[in-house]
C-alpha cells in the first residue's frame, strides 16, 4: 500500500508532500489543476520512461519519492530478498531526472538500475489510464488479464520454460540435420587438424620458455664477455673493487681505537666487500656454465617457426593451439556419436512436448473455467454501465497443430454484444468509442480483484459516463477499496462522493509562476469541492444540500453492503 509520496520540481510542482491511507481516495479539481500530475509521478517512481521536459521549468532536476507498506505483499518482499535489498515491512523507491536527460534510481537507500523500479513497481501498483481500452484490443494483453484472473502464474511461467527448452533442443536437432551430409569430409579434416596438432605436442608455456632460451643462446658471447669482464674489475684485476675496498676498510679499522663512531662505516665496507666478492663468485660459476651450442639454437628456431607456423594456418594465437586441440577433439567426438546424439535429443523433445502439452491442457482448462466467470461478471457490469442487453464472452481457439507458443496452445479473443439478439463479435469490430470506454471500466474494476497488488490507481477511466452509471462505477471502485488501495482521478461528483478519503487538486498561479496544490479535504471542505463538481455558476444551498446527500448515501450503501456480506459469510 502506498503510504506517502514526495515530488519536487516535476512539471508544475515546486514541492508536494502526500500522505495516503488505504481504501478508496478521489482526487479531484478544475480541469487543467493537474490531476493527472500524481499520477503521472508515481508512474515514474515505478519505473516509467522519462525524459527532461518532466523538469519544472527552472529546476535542473526533478525528485519523486514514495513509500509503501509491505508487510501483506509477500512477492515484493521475496523480490527484495533476492535483490539483497530488505528493509523490514517497507519498501522506498526514489527516481531522479537531471536536464541532461539522464536518470537516476534508488530502492530502499541504494542505487539500482531503473529497470529494477519498473520490475519492483510491477508487483506494488497497477496503473489504469482513461486510454487503456486501445490496449484492451490486442490479443496478448487479453490474455494477459484472463490469466491474472486465473491466478496461475506459476504454471504459465513453467510452461514458458518448458517451450525455451523444446526450442533450444529442437533447434539443436535440426543443426545437426543439417550438418549430417557434410559430417564425413568434416571428420577427415577434424582428424588430419587432431593428428597435426598432436604431433606438435606443444607443452604448456613451452613458446615463453623458448623465446627466452633463444634469447640467452643467441647472446652467448656478448654474455660470457661481460660477466668476464665483471669478475676481472670484481676480484681478479690488479687493482680491483673487492681490493680497494678490504684497503679501505682495513686502514677505518686502525682509526677505530681513536673514534668509535667510524664502526658503522666499517660494517657499511664489510657487507659491501661481502657482495661483491659474492657477486662475483656467481658471475664466475655463470660464464663457466654457458655453452656456445649453435645446434641448439637453429632447433630452438625451427621449433618457434613449426608452432608460429600451425598457428597462422588455423588463424590463432600460438598459446590458443592446445585449448583449439581441445575442440577439435570434442567435435570429433561429437560426429563420430551423432547417432546416439540425436537419439538423446530426440528423446528429449518428445518428453519436453509431452510435459508440455500436458501442461498447456491443464492451463487450457484453467483458462476456460476462469473465462466463463470473467465472462458473466463483466457481463453483468456492462449492465450496471448502461449497456442493459450486452454481452460478453472470452474465447479460446486453438492454435494451429504442432504450433507451440510460450504462452499456451490457446489463442484468446475478447467478443462482445452491444445489443440484444446479437452474436458476441470480437471486441475489435462491434464497439464504439463510448461502449468500449465503459466496457474497459468493467473489466479493469472486475479483473483487479485478481490482481496481486495492493495499490490500484484510475486515472479518469469513467470519461465519458454519467448520471446513475457514474453512482455505479463510484461504488465499485469504493467495494475495490475495500479489499485494496484505490486511487482515483475524477471528474464526476458521483464517483468522488463513494471515496473514503478526498484529495483536491488546486493550481496556483502567480505573476510569474505556476505551481500546483494538493490538498485532503473532510467535513464542510468536501461538500464544497463535490457542489463545485455538481456544477453551476454559483453553489447553492441545494447544491451543497445535494452534495451532503450524496456523501451520506455513499456511507450508508457501503455500511448496507458490508452487513450483507458478513451474512452471506456467516
Amino acid at each position: 500500500m502506498l503510504t506517502h509520496i514526495h515530488i519536487r520540481d516535476f512539471a508544475i510542482v515546486d514541492e508536494l508532500e502526500l500522505e495516503f491511507a488505504g481504501g478508496m481516495t478521489a482526487l479531484t479539481g478544475e480541469t487543467g489543476a493537474g490531476k493527472s500530475i500524481l499520477v503521472d509521478a508515481l508512474g515514474l517512481v515505478l519505473g516509467d520512461r522519462a525524459g527532461a521536459e518532466a523538469i519544472r521549468h527552472g529546476a535542473d532536476k526533478a525528485e519523486i519519492s514514495a513509500s509503501f507498506q509491505i508487510s501483506t505483499l509477500p512477492a515484493v518482499r521475496a523480490w527484495l530478498q533476492s535483490q539483497d535489498l530488505e528493509a523490514d515491512d517497507e519498501c522506498q523507491l526514489r527516481r531522479i531526472i537531471g536536464r541532461e536527460g539522464r536518470s537516476r534510481a534508488y530502492i530502499n537507500g541504494r542505487s539500482t538500475p531503473v529497470q529494477s523500479l519498473k520490475d519492483i513497481g510491477e508487483l506494488l501498483a497497477d496503473i489504469h489510464g482513461q486510454h487503456e481500452h486501445q490496449s484492451l484490443l490486442r490479443r496478448d494483453v487479453q490474455r494477459d488479464i484472463l490469466d491474472t484472473y486465473a491466478s496461475h502464474g506459476t504454471e504459465v511461467t513453467a510452461l514458458a520454460a518448458l517451450y525455451r527448452e523444446h526450442k533450444t533442443q529442437s533447434d539443436e536437432l535440426e543443426r545437426l540435420r543439417g550438418a549430417a551430409q557434410d559430417r564425413g569430409a568434416r571428420s577427415e579434416l577434424l582428424r588430419f587438424h587432431i593428428q597435426e596438432l598432436e604431433a606438435l605436442n606443444l607443452g604448456d608455456g613451452e613458446l615463453q620458455q623458448l623465446e627466452e632460451e633463444h634469447g640467452r643462446l643467441a647472446n652467448a658471447g656478448r654474455l660470457l664477455e661481460t660477466c668476464q669482464r665483471a669478475v676481472a674489475a670484481l676480484y681478479e684485476d690488479e687493482v680491483s673493487a673487492t681490493g680497494l675496498l678490504g684497503h679501505a676498510q682495513a686502514e677505518l679499522q686502525e682509526l677505530l681505537r681513536f673514534d668509535a663512531k667510524l664502526q658503522s662505516m666499517c660494517e657499511l665496507l664489510n657487507g659491501a666487500l661481502i657482495q661483491a666478492r659474492e657477486a662475483s663468485d656467481e658471475l664466475r660459476s655463470y660464464s663457466e656454465s654457458m655453452e656456445l651450442d649453435p645446434a641448439r639454437l637453429d632447433w630452438i628456431d625451427q621449433r618457434i617457426a613449426s608452432i608460429q607456423s600451425l598457428a597462422r594456418k588455423h588463424r590463432c594465437k600460438p598459446e590458443e593451439l592446445n585449448a583449439l586441440l581441445d575442440r577439435s577433439r570434442q567435435e570429433f567426438e561429437q560426429l563420430e556419436h551423432a547417432d546416439e546424439h540425436f537419439d538423446i535429443l530426440e528423446r528429449n523433445i518428445t518428453r519436453l512436448a509431452k510435459d508440455y502439452r500436458a501442461l498447456a491442457l491443464k492451463i487450457r482448462s484453467q483458462r476456460q473455467t476462469a473465462a466463463t466467470a470473467l465472462g458473466e461478471k463483466i457481463s453483468s457490469a456492462m449492465h450496471e454501465l448502461g449497456m442493459p442487453g450486452g454481452r460478453f464472452s472470452i474465447a479460446l481457439e486453438d492454435l494451429p497443430t504442432g504450433e507451440l507458443t510460450a504462452h499456451g496452445l490457446d489463442r484468446i479473443e475478447f467478443r462482445v454484444s452491444a445489443n440484444p439478439g446479437q452474436p458476441p463479435q470480437a471486441l475489435t469490430k462491434v464497439a464504439s468509442g463510448g461502449e468500449l470506454s465503459r466496457i474497459s471500466l468493467a473489466i479493469q474494476v472486475i479483473a483487479t480483484h485478481a490482481s496481486p497488488v495492493s495499490t490500484l490507481v484510475f486515472d479518469e477511466v469513467d470519461t465519458g459516463i454519467g448520471g446513475g452509471v457514474a453512482e455505479v462505477v463510484g461504488r465499485q471502485l469504493r467495494a475495490l477499496g475495500e479489499r485494496s488501495q484505490v486511487l482515483c482521478v475524477t471528474h464526476l461528483p458521483q464517483v468522488a462522493a463513494q471515496a473514503h478519503h478526498h484529495c483536491q487538486v488546486q493550481k496556483l498561479t502567480g505573476a510569474e509562476t505556476t505551481r500546483t496544490r494538493i490538498q485532503t479535504l473532510t467535513g464542510k471542505e468536501r461538500v464544497d469541492e463535490i457542489a463545485r463538481m455538481l456544477g453551476g455558476i454559483e453553489v447553492t444551498a441545494s447544491t451543497l444540500a445535494h452534495a451532503q446527500e450524496m456523501i451520506d448515501r455513499a456511507q450508508q450503501n457501503s455500511s448496507t453492503a458490508k452487513k450483507r456480506g458478513s451474512r452471506k459469510k456467516a
